[in-house]
């Protein structure tokens, strides 16, 4: 790693942190910039989890006021998030390395229509869009036993798919703290992160006993990633976040296009 490439990852990894705590979609930035980088997918998409993840966790910490009020959603959602995260990151340790390349691209467009309709979706389940200065007077309306276990789920599939990938897991995951009832949009940003911590961090598990993180490349991300996720979800909870929002679809759309374009 040379001096340029070590400037340019953390300067990726901060943006990628302040996107994931405001809006989602600091893969956009952070898997790209490792490939970029010249490492290969795998190993840059584990080394993205592990870069990540610190930065999660901090944003987790600025959202704890808000989240002592939703613990019975955490538990069997925390479960199956555990179960999901690891199968996730199983799976791609198990895939060759030209498929995964080859999915790249679709997984991208994937994930940047997610956060792009994020908006449409979150309003049809009646819940303020992602971005949006939705203040916290709706609280929660009571899930059933039934629709938590479903919801628990459906979490399950959510975690692999942050196993396996990750980025537009996010809009899954509000989407799923909608239909629970959830209507404080700062509540579904911690909610959320809170969830994507977790699954990451088996998946991060799984892949340091495999040996896949590139170590000098992720410390690098670490600190930039951590110092921006948590400024981010500082913020988040004071400013509207719509042009950050923005600013990470046309990441992604860009990404997509280049990987489409690039990808044989």
């Amino acid at each position: 790693m040379t001096i340029h490439q070590a400037v340019f990852l953390f300067a990726m990894a901060v943006l990628g942190g302040v996107l994931n705590s405001v809006a989602a979609g600091g893969g956009f930035l952070c898997f790209p910039a490792l490939l970029f980088a010249g490492m290969p997918p795998i190993k840059a998409n584990a080394t993205n989890t592990a870069a990540l993840w610190p930065a999660a966790a901090a944003s987790t910490t600025a959202y704890r006021s808000l989240l002592a009020g939703y613990r019975r959603l955490l538990l069997p959602l925390t479960g199956t998030g555990i179960v999901g995260g690891t199968l996730g990151a199983a799976l791609l340790l198990h895939t060759p390395q030209t498929t995964f390349l080859r999915m790249v691209p679709w997984l991208l467009l994937s994930a940047t229509l997610l956060l792009a309709f994020s908006g449409p979706i979150t309003r049809w389940l009646g819940m303020a869009a992602p971005g949006s200065d939705a203040g916290p007077g709706a609280f929660m309306a009571e899930p059933s036993r039934r629709r938590l276990l479903a919801a628990a789920l459906l979490q399950m599939f959510i975690a692999m798919y942050i196993g396996f990938f990750g980025p537009g897991a996010g809009i899954l995951t509000m989407a799923l703290l909608a239909l629970l009832g959830v209507r404080n949009i700062h509540a579904v940003n911690g909610l959320k992160t809170m969830l994507a911590t977790i699954s990451n961090g088996m998946a991060l598990i799984t892949f340091i006993l495999a040996r896949t993180i590139v170590w000098p490349q992720a410390t690098v991300m670490i600190a930039g990633a951590t110092l921006g996720g948590y400024g981010g979800a500082w913020y988040a909870q004071r400013l509207p976040s719509h042009y950050v929002r923005w600013f990470a679809i046309v990441t992604g759309a860009g990404m997509t296009v280049y990987f489409f374009i690039r990808t044989p």
